[in-house]
């Protein structure tokens, strides 16, 4: 069953110890608002699958954010989230895969729950119905056909 969630409240993420981040719903405005992102936008046709993927999760990230506990600069220093803080967050792989995995993933589960079929009720072909039947069984086809010529 899906559950929806009508609250649509910000929620945090833990991305690594000592490291968390209050994050928008993963909505359908904001996954079409990443995909026409002008740094998606700008790459080259033949940009390499990891450019996309790094380029989108950063510009996801960018519109997800909201605020975050225990990132600062380089001298010690808190900070608030910014465009360039943010993308210096996820260069950071184990952020990067952390931010996949819990916040990006749950749209991708979501995908797949939609796409499941019902269990059967017993056994692994209970519930299916033939999709094809011979007419005539006597007049079945006596050899298999012929493959089809490759030039």
């Amino acid at each position: 069953m899906l559950t929806l969630d009508l609250t649509n409240a910000p929620r945090w993420h833990d991305l690594a110890p000592g490291v968390r981040v209050q994050l928008r719903p993963l909505t359908t405005a904001l996954m079409v608002a990443t995909r026409a992102d002008p740094a998606l936008e700008s790459l080259p046709d033949d940009a390499p699958d990891e450019s996309r993927a790094m380029a989108f999760a950063k510009a996801l990230a960018r519109r997800a954010v909201l605020d975050w506990e225990g990132i600062g600069d380089a001298d010690g220093n808190v900070i608030d989230p910014s465009p360039e803080a943010i993308d210096a967050l996820l260069d950071i792989w184990p952020i990067f895969e952390a931010f996949q995995l819990t916040y990006v993933s749950k749209g991708l589960l979501l995908e797949q729950e939609k796409n499941a079929s019902a269990p059967s009720p017993s056994g692994n072909s209970a519930g299916a119905r033939a999709t094809a039947r011979v007419a005539n069984p006597a007049k079945a086809a006596r050899k298999p056909a012929k493959t089809v010529p490759q030039n």
